[in-house]
């Protein structure tokens, strides 16, 4: 069965949504606890806030290497900043990069967003909202909000922090009585379910989660020319940056070069700037390494001599302190030295680098669901096609007197969500990707259909993603001439389920939408037949099952269609329920007396022998069951069209391990048939819309 409270409650989020949930303005209680009240409560009771949804216990540090009982965990106590400093702030000073040193966590990547959000004080202060203290009505409660897969969402939590003989654990302040940067850290933590599910990631996740952009990678050694024109737009811009060097073995993991350099560790790239140096002029970058300390002792270093030979007022205002986590080094060598660079776009404008032209966005919710909407790459052809499938239009090309190509420019995004939660159970992020395919003549302009498989495997793909890849998001930044495309959003292997965020950008204006059936039946004129039209031998097999009082009950109707089935040896079954029973009555029942009569019983043996042909149609390698990515055409067949929403619902429903049998396909058709007979009774005025009352509502459902 499906949970009647699973849909409301989907269909009130959707409904929340469109009226603004989730906008920067609205952002969306995490867990549904409410700052404000639950601050004001502890104000009058006089208590300081303890987070019952994250519990100052083992469990929320970790669930592998910080579960509870082991080396790491043991000892650890939970503190809150009164009992660690005499006198805590919560930022001093204002939020500066050298707040943010690494602690006992892998998650490098996080402190390095965290480092570059403190270069953009609009952007900090919408993750770490104004007027938080521990001096002014101080209740031991703080809240911080974060991007997440298209909605903001306010996460509140209370201000006990795990301490290991007498330090903080993770991340902590160089001052060590300011605690901003511990308490963000911890906030995350809460979203993702634990700590421990923060270590390992890619600085663009957490600069996507500060700021709701969206980001581009460099390979450093397939650089373009102007990176460092990209780079200083991106930093005047207050875009994100962050670097890394790849590792080429698991020995390599945060070893530490020659020259103080760590591999697979996230660096933030802080600052850019030219200066006149032994006649000529020489590009610096300025790298921040959220350690805190470890850093570059190359050319331009903290130590270098090279400081000496530059105009000593420009060296007073670049020189980093000592051991503080931040250096300068060449543009050259920053080149050699690293693998990659991650930049976070705040706004869809400064996605090209090298114009401010506006670029549009639009973002889809989707979802991946085993036997309905899980059809792998293009690799599976019996099912890539039942994956979602979204409808670009490319309208107007790019303005650029210098390209001769007439193209549009635009980006893909694919995001999958809430994957870290799911650390705890051993799973982790699939591999996803996309596809981009032209829409042929006789499909453009068409709204309501979703390509089936004959189309994917005549059509090739006019562009894709890079590669199928294990990140939480995919991108990439495509051009094509004006005209419809079809972007189908895919795991690599069928059956993953996840949901997923696909977001698209484009230079100029655009239409995207998603492309689905529109839900729709074609219901047949009810059957007009007097008992006269009935078979003798019908009647006569009638009068047998039927017994005295010539009326089939919903009892005698299981034994008799049982017994049928049982004879069709190529049918999988495990016969008919008598709720399956029940619902066929139901749909044909004229007298309300829960029984058919001989000519009810007629035009339900009809339906059964035409839906029995249908689902044999369907069998397609006769095993007497049917796939379930083949039920949208078998029940298309049967006069429905249903969208991805209805199809998950119905496989969830009616399928079992991805097939569907012969009674649960006649349960689904008589349901549906059922339902939308219903619904064009109601709809009085052909408008779409119904409208029911309490009664007319439980006595609809409980019957149905």
């Amino acid at each position: 069965m499906i949970a009647f409270g699973g849909i409301s409650a989907c269909i009130q989020t959707q409904r929340l949504k469109a009226d603004g949930m989730g906008s920067r303005e609205q952002a969306v209680r995490f867990l549904n606890q409410d700052y404000e009240a639950l601050k004001q409560e502890c104000l009058e009771g006089g208590s300081l806030f303890e987070d019952p949804c994250f519990l100052a216990q083992p469990q929320s540090l970790g669930f592998k290497e910080l579960a509870p009982n082991t080396s790491k965990t043991r000892g650890v106590e939970w503190k809150r900043p009164t009992e660690l400093s005499e006198n805590p702030q919560f930022i001093l000073g204002g939020a500066t990069r050298t707040d943010i040193c690494q602690g006992a966590l892998g998650d490098c990547w996080l402190l390095a967003a965290i480092a570059s959000l403190t270069l953009n004080e609009t952007v900090l202060h919408r993750v770490v909202p104004h007027g938080q203290t521990f001096q002014d009505d101080y209740a031991g409660i703080f809240h911080f909000q974060f991007w997440q897969f298209g909605e903001w969402v306010d996460v509140v939590i209370d201000d006990r922090l795990p301490v290991k003989d007498g330090e903080l654990m993770f991340v902590h302040s160089a001052e060590g009585n300011e605690f901003w940067s511990a308490l963000i850290e911890k906030a995350y933590a809460k979203l993702n379910g634990s700590y421990e599910a923060l270590s390992g990631g890619s600085t663009t996740e957490g600069f996507e989660d500060f700021t709701g952009g969206v980001s581009e990678m460099y390979e450093l050694r397939k650089a373009p020319k102007d990176l460092h024109r990209i780079i200083n737009k991106a930093l005047e811009r207050g875009s994100l940056l962050g670097c890394s060097i790849d590792i080429t073995s698991a020995f390599d993991m945060e070893a530490v070069t020659f020259k103080k350099l760590v591999k697979g560790h996230a660096y933030s790239v802080t600052g850019l700037k030219q200066v006149s140096f032994r006649g000529g002029m020489e590009r610096l970058i300025r790298i921040r390494n959220p350690w805190g300390q470890v850093e570059w002792t190359g050319a331009w270093s903290d130590s270098s001599s090279d400081w000496d030979q530059i105009d000593p007022d420009e060296r007073e205002g670049m020189h980093c302190r000592t051991e503080d986590g931040e250096f300068w080094m060449s543009f050259k060598e920053f080149l050699r030295q690293f693998s990659r660079l991650e930049i976070c776009n705040l706004t869809a404008d400064a996605l090209s680098g090298d114009t401010l032209s506006f670029w549009h966005n639009i973002k889809f919710d989707g979802t991946w669901r085993r036997g309905s909407t899980a059809g792998g790459c293009r690799n599976n052809p019996n099912t890539f096609w039942i994956n979602p499938q979204y409808k670009l239009t490319l309208l107007e090309e790019d303005d650029d007197p210098e390209d001769e190509e007439v193209a549009c420019s635009f980006l893909v995004a694919l995001m999958q969500k809430d994957r870290r939660r799911y650390r705890r159970q051993g799973e982790d992020m699939h591999t996803i990707g996309f596809a981009v395919y032209e829409v042929p003549e006789e499909f453009r302009g068409c709204q309501s259909v979703h390509l089936k498989k004959d189309f994917f495997l005549k059509h090739s793909s006019c562009a894709r993603s890079e590669t199928f890849i294990n990140l939480r998001e995919v991108s990439a930044r495509l051009r094509l001439p004006p005209g419809e495309y079809l972007v189908v959003p895919s795991t690599f292997e069928p059956h993953k389920e996840a949901d997923f965020v696909l977001r698209v950008f484009t230079e100029k204006q655009s239409e995207t939408e998603e492309l689905d059936d529109d839900v729709t039946a074609d219901l047949e004129d009810e059957e007009e037949i007097s008992e006269d039209d009935v078979d003798e031998s019908f009647k006569a097999m009638f009068a047998q099952l039927s017994g005295e009082d010539m009326e089939i009950s919903v009892f005698e109707l299981r034994t008799i269609l049982n017994r049928v089935v049982s004879k069709h040896k190529d049918l999988k079954t495990d016969g008919f329920s008598m709720e399956a029973c029940r619902s066929m009555i139901t749909l044909l029942d004229k007298d309300g007396s829960a029984r058919l009569g001989i000519v009810e019983f007629q035009i339900l043996w009809n339906k059964i022998r035409k839906w029995l042909g249908i689902f044999r149609q369907f069998d397609l390698d006769k095993s007497g069951s049917m796939s379930s990515y083949e039920m949208r055409l078998a029940l298309e067949s049967a006069g429905f069209k249903l969208n991805n929403k209805l199809i998950q619902v119905m496989v969830a429903r009616y399928a079992e391990k991805e097939t569907i049998d012969f009674d649960n396909f006649v349960c689904c058709v008589v349901k549906l048939e059922s339902m939308f007979r219903v619904f064009k009774e109601l709809d009085k005025d052909g408008s779409g819309v119904a409208e029911l009352n309490i009664t007319e509502w439980l006595f609809l459902t409980m019957c149905g």
